[in-house]
């Protein structure tokens, strides 16, 4: 799937926004993307790519119209839209994250992500995490990142969950607003839509509720897991 090529039309539905934009973003070379007969073809694991690091620099307006578009597809291709909160599991929860640089937190991250059982190659999804950063931080500022791989790759994990690290201490890595960062989930999905939804449900979940301030009160991984699902239900009111 990481290799397929899909057409302008393809792409823009995949991912969900308007083809004249993403033509526009071809056109100034910010997506790898290629011209045959005059018309525009993208490889699948280049569009993911851009669609990640897009998200996560849209305001908040865009992202919640973004987040209701992705929900609205999975519907109406009868795909199920589960919460992060339903993807969350208390082994890979950790609210005493000791590390003191990016590195280290996603070397910790890796790690709890094992804990689960559900990791085919910690090695490899440490390395995607690590090229991901190198890229581009995946820290939205308020004192959140979501850790996810650079190209999706399903193979690396047995089912899709998210795990949570807080740590003791805020890190620098690298958020637009320049404060340092204490809350880090990781996205490991199994299933290319599914991981930019939920990509897409925690930046909303993190700009439009009270979810932060909820999990820097949390003292248990129950405690973690009853804020994310709370918070969700409010906001999909």
């Amino acid at each position: 799937m990481s290799h397929e090529i899909l057409s302008l039309k393809q792409a823009a539905d995949h991912i969900q926004v308007d083809a004249n934009e993403l033509k526009h973003v071809a056109q100034r070379g910010e997506i790898d993307a290629t011209v045959r007969g005059g018309e525009w073809y993208f490889e699948h694991a280049a569009l993911d790519e851009w669609a990640q690091r897009h998200l996560l620099s849209s305001s908040r307006k865009a992202l919640a119209s973004h987040h209701r578009a992705l929900e609205d597809k999975r519907r109406r291709e009868r795909k199920p839209c589960l919460g992060v909160g339903a993807l969350m599991r208390e082994e890979a929860i950790d609210l005493a994250i000791a590390a003191k640089a990016k590195a280290g937190i996603i070397r910790d991250m890796t790690d709890l992500a094992d804990r689960s059982g559900l990791v085919y190659d910690p090695d490899a999804l440490f390395k995607e995490l690590l090229s991901r950063e190198e890229a581009a931080s995946t820290a939205i500022g308020a004192g959140a990142a979501f850790l996810h791989p650079r190209y999706h790759d399903p193979y690396i994990f047995e089912e899709s969950f998210v795990a949570y690290g807080r740590s003791t201490r805020p890190i620098f890595f690298g958020a637009p607003d320049g404060a340092g960062t204490r809350h880090f989930f990781l996205i490991c999905s199994t299933d290319h839509e599914q991981h930019l939804h939920m990509l897409s449900r925690l930046a909303v979940l993190a700009h439009g509720t009270n979810l932060l301030e909820r999990l820097d009160a949390a003292e248990t991984p129950s405690c973690v897991l009853a804020a994310v699902c709370e918070c969700e239900a409010e906001y999909l009111k």
